[in-house]
């Protein structure tokens, strides 16, 4: 009884409050009395239905995984923390299809009551009334954007830390290698023992690179660490080979100092992209943009289907955002109709469009990884087809 009456609290306070700040919020921007309306009939719904995806989705997500996380060991905190640092991905794929039920919901009720044909008949034009719906979908759109390059990956590691820390030593989580990484501009070869990826200190690596007169250089260190612009290296062995020579000088250093331009974030680049398999990469762009422009910058000569990969996941990126725009195109024409029509036929159909947008677009970046249409068409066809449909829909809204 208790927990019942703090729920009811609570779902009265908590809309109350928010409507408070957005009216607060688009007075201070000086928006108009209706477009505050607009997005108070939609802002609510969409809280309402991200709040309910991403719990709905953890739920789910534990109970199919629940099994394989046992044999983890982990404790009731660890289940906590774990599905906490998962939610940036999950707010990343739940926020199209909240947007789209939200959308959906706001316009269907709007028009069961006529006030869009009110709103019309009193000279308002559909798309200046939408505006404020367009403008929701870019807000999204670049919050998606920047929660998918900025936490995304960094969540993503830390929740696969909280899987392993009661079975495996903190070494292990931390420490990775042996790695072999190669900076092409400079034709310089790294061989790396054991590698930090936190404070990315490196364990008795090895060097080896050509200079311009043709003379061999070879490098082997106890440890290495990057700091300042500089990597710096301890009991350090140095074998320098000159042209057309047949023996090595060989120098010892107690420390050394090289301003070599491959930094931590290049040889990480580098393990995350190599670690990367082609159905992961076919199914949702997995990697930052930073760490795409990492790798062609120490690789610029790589295979063909190995670009082919990379740039599908970079224009992939790029298109994901816009995701969030084309939801919004969709669900207008079908919720924004007025006269006498099904309301749930109008739902369905825009639902079903949708989700043969999401699939269109996982078929495409498939097809683009895998070599068979060029990256850039493999990433935009689909915001260029259900663009244009959305587009079109909009003009024949009566």
């Amino acid at each position: 009884m208790v927990g019942d009456k703090v729920t009811s609290l609570l779902l009265r306070l908590i809309p109350t409050a928010f409507l408070r700040w957005l009216h607060g919020v688009t007075t201070l921007f000086g928006m108009r009395l209706l477009d505050r309306y607009l997005l108070r009939e939609l802002l609510v719904p969409l809280g309402y239905c991200l709040a309910g995806f991403l719990i709905f989705y953890s739920a789910f997500d534990l109970i199919f995984s629940l099994a394989s996380l046992q044999t983890l060991k982990l404790h009731f905190i660890d289940y906590v923390e774990y599905y906490l640092w998962t939610l940036p991905d999950m707010i990343v794929t739940v926020a199209p299809v909240g947007l789209l039920l939200a959308l959906l919901y706001a316009l269907t009720n709007m028009s069961r009551f006529n006030e869009l044909t009110a709103m019309r008949a009193a000279g308002q034009a559909l798309w200046r009334l939408m505006l404020s719906y367009f403008a929701i979908g870019c807000a999204m759109g670049i919050t998606v954007f920047v929660v998918n390059e900025l936490w995304v990956p960094q969540a993503t590691t830390r929740a696969e830390e909280v899987k392993q820390r009661r079975v495996a030593p903190v070494k292990s989580r931390v420490w990775t290698g042996p790695i072999k990484f190669r900076y092409e501009p400079h034709n310089r070869s790294w061989d790396i023992k054991d590698f930090n990826l936190k404070t990315s200190e490196m364990i008795r690596p090895s060097l080896t690179w050509e200079t311009a007169d043709g003379a061999r250089h070879d490098l082997f260190a106890e440890n290495g660490i990057y700091s300042n612009g500089v990597w710096n290296f301890t009991k350090v062995q140095q074998w320098d080979t000159a042209r057309d020579a047949h023996f090595a000088t060989t120098t010892n250093y107690a420390t050394f100092s090289a301003s070599f331009p491959e930094t931590p974030d290049m040889v990480k680049s580098d393990i995350k992209v190599n670690s990367l398999k082609l159905d992961q990469a076919a199914k949702r762009p997995q990697l930052s943009i930073q760490d795409i422009k990492n790798y062609k910058r120490t690789h610029p000569h790589m295979q063909r289907d190995r670009r082919a990969m990379l740039e599908a996941q970079l224009q992939g990126r790029y298109a994901e955002p816009v995701k969030c725009l084309m939801v919004v195109l969709i669900a207008i024409p079908f919720g924004a109709r007025s006269g006498r029509r099904n309301v749930f036929v109008g739902v369905a159909a825009s639902i079903f469009l949708c989700f043969g947008y999401f699939i269109l677009q996982k078929i495409c970046l498939g097809l683009g990884t895998a070599d068979i249409l060029p990256p850039a068409l493999s990433a935009w066809l689909p915001n260029l087809l259900f663009g244009t449909a959305g587009l079109v829909m909009m003009t024949k809204v009566r």
